[in-house]
């Protein structure tokens, strides 16, 4: 079976598939939309998630970078639109040559072409199976919407992995008995998963790997290059609006190179001429300066608390600290020395490495195409939305709690009753319930930040897609037609919740009145 892993990021997108010979991960190069970084065993090629709309079609990849489209004209550039699509309040569409461009749009053109590259790539051993990575505290949405996009595109089979899970598992699963801990620190996302593997009995099977711990922070790359620039503006008295969009684009791509430079230098210097207004912007900094602006920022404090999630969550099922094996470092931004010596400091320096940080996570999660079973719990917790008109508040009924292990059953019935007489259906809001940490930053009328915090705060996410309904809050799932319409103070259906190996909520209704099935174990939405 041919089997593709794709890990769409924030920055930078890999794919790859198994050496039909020697098995091992070979990543797949697309001519002009691939990049080439250096690596220890040779060039590493990645796929710049970059996408500019002409007039007459799309520019994709390195192309758009190589070429630095966007810089003349910046409404046609589309980058970050992973992380625009996943989160909950998103930028409006663009209107371009009359037509709108939204986050979910651009996504699906950068995904289709990156797919037809895969099959044009792969000629006669076309792809059975697409295994694609996702961030760990991914709401449904996302992963819904990824679901039904490689529908549309025809892909035979998918499988969803946590990016962090897919990198341990490719280490892990050659050391059974082992525990690995990843930390992903893509442009995106900061993820952590810590994987144990063991062999199992069954013949058929040769390793299940099970997730200990998890945790994730709404935080990459992307803000550490904003916070440069930013911190850069601040010294010379400017902001945003005062260079614009052309110069603020411009400072973002000296930002990165400036953060490329510094893994591997004590200092760097970069430069670049605003021919528009006529000045000149050269920015220097070092290591420890860099250092205090992820600090001020807090996202070294962010770093800690994930780690410390982790190890409190691993501590609670019996794992402690001095049994993690190995801590992986992935992604691009997990190269700059304050995060690695900031975990480094955490487990000792033993433990840390560096290992295939553009590669590790679509490499690993060609495991899951060998005979290999995961065994995950979610990381949300869900629950249903009930409106109490009493107090003119939401109160929440949980139906399976952060945590759980799934495959799983709700073992108590939800019984419920209409709340009008005669009405023909009843529905339900059902949403994911997270603890999300937040730097929040203050800013005085120049653009100057003055302050910082971060803060922790519960977010109820409904399941429903908003495109579908006129009123979000009013929005609901309907679970059961009613015939007869019911009746006011009496029971009229039982629901039964599971989750089922592909992490689908599932609902079972029976009609109490007419004692018939009306649902039997139909998909309600899919969890994460």
């Amino acid at each position: 079976m041919t089997v593709v892993a794709i890990d769409f990021g924030t920055s930078n997108t890999v794919v790859c598939t198994q050496d039909p010979v020697t098995k091992a991960p070979r990543t797949l190069r697309f001519g002009n939309l691939s990049r080439a970084f250096a690596g220890e065993s040779g060039s590493v090629y990645v796929v710049p998630s970059l996408v500019y709309i002409r007039d007459d079609g799309f520019v994709l990849g390195e192309q758009v970078r190589s070429q630095r489209l966007g810089v003349s004209q910046p409404q046609r550039l589309f980058q970050a639109f992973k992380r625009d699509l996943m989160a909950e309040y998103r930028p409006p569409s663009r209107v371009i040559d009359r037509k709108g461009y939204d986050a979910r749009l651009v996504s699906e053109i950068f995904l289709k072409s990156i797919w037809q590259n895969v099959c044009q790539h792969l000629g006669e051993s076309q792809p059975e199976c697409a295994i694609i990575t996702v961030p760990v505290g991914a709401f449904d949405s996302y992963l819904d919407w990824l679901r039904d996009f490689a529908e549309e595109l025809g892909v035979p089979k998918v499988q969803l992995v946590d990016e962090s899970t897919a990198a341990a598992l490719g280490y892990a699963v050659q050391i059974p008995g082992s525990i690995v801990l990843v930390i992903d620190f893509g442009g995106g996302t900061l993820d952590l998963s810590l994987v144990r593997t063991t062999p199992t009995h069954n013949v058929q099977k040769v390793v299940k790997a099970q997730v200990i711990a998890k945790s994730d922070a709404y935080v990459g790359g992307v803000d550490i290059d904003t916070w440069i620039v930013e911190h850069y503006l601040e010294q010379i008295s400017s902001s945003r609006t005062e260079v614009g969009e052309i110069g603020w684009l411009n400072l973002l791509e000296v930002a990165e190179k400036l953060k490329i430079k510094l893994s591997s230098a004590q200092e760097a210097k970069e430069s670049w001429f605003d021919d528009e207004n006529f000045i000149s912007h050269e920015i220097k900094l070092d290591r420890a300066e860099l250092s205090e602006i992820l600090e001020a920022r807090q996202l070294l404090e962010q770093l800690r608390s994930t780690l410390d999630e982790v190890l409190a969550i691993a501590i609670s099922k019996g794992v402690s600290k001095s049994e993690i094996e190995q801590v992986l470092l992935v992604g691009g931004s997990c190269q700059i020395p304050a995060v690695q010596q900031a975990i480094v400091s955490y487990f000792g320096r033993q433990r840390v490495r560096l290992d295939k940080p553009f590669e590790a996570v679509a490499h690993g999660a060609l495991v899951l195409g060998q005979e290999v079973t995961v065994d995950d719990y979610l990381r949300h917790g869900y629950a249903i939305r009930l409106w109490e008109p009493h107090t003119r508040s939401y109160s929440y009924f949980p139906l399976f709690d952060k945590g759980t292990r799934y495959p799983c059953h709700r073992e108590d019935l939800l019984i419920l009753q209409v709340a009008l007489d005669g009405q023909k259906e009843i529905g339900l809001d059902i949403g994911e319930v997270a603890e999300i940490s937040q730097a929040e930053v203050s800013y005085d009328s120049k653009g100057r930040m003055t302050s910082s915090r971060l803060q922790q705060r519960s977010d109820f996410r409904s399941l429903i897609d908003p495109r579908h309904v006129i009123a979000k809050q009013n929005a609901q799932v309907c679970i059961a037609h009613l015939d007869p319409p019911g009746k006011i103070g009496m029971d009229r259906i039982e629901v039964a919740f599971e989750v089922n190996e592909q992490r689908a909520l599932l609902a079972t209704v029976r009609d109490l009145q007419t004692q018939k099935i009306l649902v039997d174990r139909g998909a309600i939405a899919t969890l994460e």
